[in-house]
């Protein structure tokens, strides 16, 4: 398994944002967390990151409890959250330079170009990144959370902002890294997105697990009422 939460809660205070997540994600599979702004996405992903600690529970990531192996476990871990984590004065090869030093990637240029051609950037590779659309930005990032090969793609959000023709196109370049056998987790509020980004669906509702379903099977109608109800 790639990833295995087991009695996952997360709490602020006396407010608990997660409560008892059980849930696992195979190597190689494609899932979509969803739910509406507040359901504890963001805290998820970010615990799942390594960026958070859990209150309780147990999580792994690629074989390893992050409770003591979070360093080995972040090898095995891209991320794409709402922060780019770009430098807009910088171009984006210098990004992706900066960023394959601290990832200490080998065979760093050869690497860069190889991101930077998947990614259709190449032509803009020496352009600074606060010149980049939304839809660039997000490619860029996703060059920058893919340069050491993770195994494991985290994506908050990743079509916030989007047109509909820079999200498909995401959707098409996420689909190539699933392809390549990247595992992909991702969350989503939309409810069209979600049911055709990936074939699972995890709805978060209220810090918990609601539904754990296949999206080919799953109606917008019956989604709607999972997360209105």
């Amino acid at each position: 398994m790639m990833i295995v939460v087991q009695g996952l809660e997360k709490s602020f205070g006396k407010f608990k944002v997660l409560q008892g997540l059980t849930f696992s994600v195979q190597a190689t599979e494609k899932v979509v967390l969803l739910g509406i702004n507040g359901a504890g996405k963001t805290t998820l992903m970010k615990i799942l990151a390594t960026l958070s600690r859990p209150s309780r529970g147990e999580i792994r990531i690629n074989g390893h409890l992050l409770e003591k192996k979070a360093q080995q476990a972040r090898q095995s871990i891209g991320m794409v959250s709402h922060a780019s984590l770009l430098y807009g004065d910088l171009s984006a090869r210098e990004n992706l330079e900066f960023y394959a030093k601290l990832y200490d990637v080998q065979a760093r240029e050869e690497r860069i170009d190889e991101r930077l051609q998947q990614f259709d950037l190449f032509e803009r590779q020496y352009d600074l990144v606060r010149t980049f659309s939304r839809g660039m930005l997000q490619r860029l990032a996703l060059a920058r959370a893919t340069l050491h090969g993770p195994e494991l793609l985290l994506l908050d959000e990743p079509f916030s902002g989007l047109d509909v023709k820079s999200a498909a196109r995401l959707l098409e370049m996420l689909d190539q890294l699933h392809e390549q056998g990247t595992t992909i987790f991702m969350t989503t509020h939309d409810l069209d997105l979600a049911r055709n980004a990936a074939p699972r669906i995890l709805l978060l509702k209220r810090g918990k697990i609601a539904l754990d379903g296949q999206s080919n099977v799953l109606s917008k109608h019956e989604l709607t009422a999972l997360l209105t109800s």
